[in-house]
């Protein structure tokens, strides 16, 4: 053998095959095996049930995210994370870590750093949530942390570590929000046109809650509206758009209250349970009470307890709050809503227009730094909109007549079988539809929203309305049969309602009547009388002046949203019936039994 050996000395022996293969081959064999054993590692076998629980403790972190499943994701990374839980090595979910810092503010002051230039005696805390994160060997780590609508670069290197480097980061997944000391630089890469990122250089990463669940990918993101509006955290996490949306929003209500405090209004709060549906013309939901044993409308507008704080002597009250109505999910009405209503005794509407163009235009101004802004349709048109005042006038009736062709009844007829007859006439020449019950109200306000409402797109006043469309309101000095009422309208939709209120008691009766009478007739929204407030009108109620915005469709027009779901935090959904597993059924954890004490109301 050793003779056969000798006569062949350029041959070696393949230690997986005892082969004798020349040096070459022998070397090409090796490169093949290596790579097939690093095609391996990388290769993820998606792990059953059984498998899946045995990887839980053993670097099933390492997983692909790619090549799993959300729900194989979410049941292996909940019982990695289960086992933190219980070794508390690290524990998972720490009570405190002392964040001192805003990125927003380490940006702002240090991003001007130089190439390679760091801070290392300026020490930074801060906490956020991974986006996504890279390693360079065992011994660098990057991660893409956010917050606070900000996202910085985070540079782990072992070499600045303070603690076990390995034990910090083996359990940091994307999702994660984890808390980081350290201090500001920039990075120093190899290329020469590379100017570097501005970072934070990690000496301690701390785990403060793991996500449990698949984060959409970076590149996809989260456009899918139904999972949008039913799991805005989600939405929060994934779009800035959504975060920014309901920062304008704050920033509009802000800006709301700021006015009407500096004008010396108070800030009150009104009843959201009421034995009457009163306030507007609006079908109610209905609640009951146990105690009690009496059913309980919840509250469509505000307006009439308003006006009896207005008796008592408070004279300049608004309230910002929630209403609910039992109507129409669409583009632009929720069941719940938020508005603002506010009553000025000694104003008139005159006043009122002047408000409504003051507050507006310079709330525009100062939230988007001008008069102009853009406004995207469901349909793909784009409405150019300039909230400079002052604001075009429209009065109803005249544009009724000359969009028709047609000569309407004097203010004073306009209530009569008469004219009904004559809308409907109207109604039918222009092939436009009327839901039951076709009341002169409801039919007017049809053709208000069919041939005036489509011109509003600039901010545009509709004046002149009918007394019988508006119960609340004082008829006008001037025009028989009309009241001092008007509506302001912003790309079609309306945004502000106001009038000179009605504040004779005997006027005020006979119009609660003539709504219950509209009620008999099969118009759910109609109003009932409501004693309570006839007989604080009994007690004089001072010259007023009532207005009332929709904050949702301010907020919508601002941030250019047609969809009044984007701009609720939690928009109103049908029932989700599908079923998912959670956390604790996932790693066997059954729920401990408490007991109520009540506290909240003992």
């Amino acid at each position: 053998m050793a003779d056969k050996q000798q006569d062949t000395p350029n041959l070696h022996k393949d230690e997986v095959t005892g082969e004798m293969v020349s040096k070459s081959e022998l070397k090409k064999r090796q490169k093949k095996r290596e790579a097939d054993k690093r095609k391996a590692e990388k290769t993820v076998v998606v792990p059953t049930a059984k498998k899946a629980a045995e990887q839980a403790g053993e670097g099933a972190e390492k997983l692909n995210e790619e090549e799993l499943t959300p729900n194989q994701y979410f049941e292996i990374r909940s019982r990695s994370i289960n086992k933190l839980r219980e070794t508390k090595s690290p524990y998972p979910y720490p009570h405190k870590f002392h964040v001192k810092d805003k990125l927003s503010d380490i940006i702002e002051k240090y991003s001007s750093l130089g190439k390679g230039e760091t801070k290392p005696d300026v020490e930074v805390r801060v906490a956020g949530r991974i986006h996504g994160y890279r390693a360079s060997g065992s011994k660098l780590r990057f991660y893409d942390l956010r917050a606070e609508g900000v996202k910085i670069q985070v540079m782990a290197q072992a070499q600045e570590a303070v603690g076990d480097y390995l034990a910090q980061h083996e359990h940091l997944h994307r999702g994660d929000i984890i808390g980081i000391v350290g201090f500001p630089g920039r990075t120093n890469p190899k290329k020469e046109d590379n100017p570097g990122e501005f970072s934070i250089f990690a000496r301690e990463v701390v785990l403060l809650t793991p996500c449990l669940r698949m984060l959409p990918t970076e590149h996809f993101g989260l456009k899918d509206q139904e999972t949008r509006y039913r799991q805005r955290y989600l939405d929060l996490i994934m779009n800035n758009s959504s975060r920014n949306v309901f920062i304008t929003r704050s920033k509009i209500v802000s800006y709301i209250r700021k006015y009407f405090d500096e004008r010396d209004f108070v800030e009150v709060e009104t009843p959201m349970m009421n034995a009457i549906a009163g306030g507007a013309t609006a079908k109610p939901f209905i609640t009951h009470h146990n105690d009690l044993n009496m059913d309980l409308f919840m509250r469509v507008a505000p307006e009439l307890y308003l006006k009896m704080l207005v008796v008592g002597g408070l004279e300049r009250v608004y309230e910002i709050g929630r209403q609910f109505r039992n109507e129409g999910i669409d583009l632009t009405h929720n069941p719940e809503f938020t508005t603002c209503e506010f009553y000025w005794a000694y104003a008139d509407y005159y006043d009122l227009i002047n408000v409504t163009e003051d507050l507006v235009s310079e709330m525009v101004k100062k939230i988007t730094g001008g008069y102009q802004t853009k406004f995207h349709t469901q349909n793909g048109e784009v409405y150019e909109v300039n909230w400079a005042k002052p604001w075009k006038r429209i009065d109803m009736m005249t544009a009724l007549e000359e969009a028709t062709g047609e000569k309407f009844p004097p203010g004073d007829q306009l209530h009569t079988q008469e004219t009904n007859e004559f809308l409907k006439k109207i109604l039918k020449a222009h092939k436009i539809d009327c839901s039951s019950p076709q009341t002169n109200a409801r039919m007017l306000d049809k053709l208000v929203g069919e041939f005036i409402e489509e011109k509003c797109i600039n901010p545009t006043f509709i004046t002149g309305h009918p007394q019988m469309m508006s119960p609340l309101a004082k008829y006008h000095r001037e025009k028989t049969g009309l009241c001092e009422r008007f509506e302001a309208f912003v790309c079609k939709k309306e945004i502000v309602n106001a009038y000179t209120e009605l504040n004779d008691p005997f006027d005020q009766r006979l119009r609660f009547e003539e709504q219950a009478r509209q009620k008999d007739q099969g118009d759910d929204e109609a109003q009932l009388v409501d004693e309570n407030f006839c007989t604080s009108l009994e007690y004089g109620l001072p010259p007023t002046g009532g207005w009332g915005m929709g904050i949702d469709r301010m907020v919508m027009f601002i941030t250019d949203n047609y969809s009044i779901k984007e701009v609720l935090a939690f928009p109103f959904m049908k029932d989700d019936h599908s079923e998912r597993k959670t956390a604790a059924e996932v790693v066997g954890i059954s729920p401990v039994p408490v007991e109520s004490t009540g506290e909240l109301q003992s």
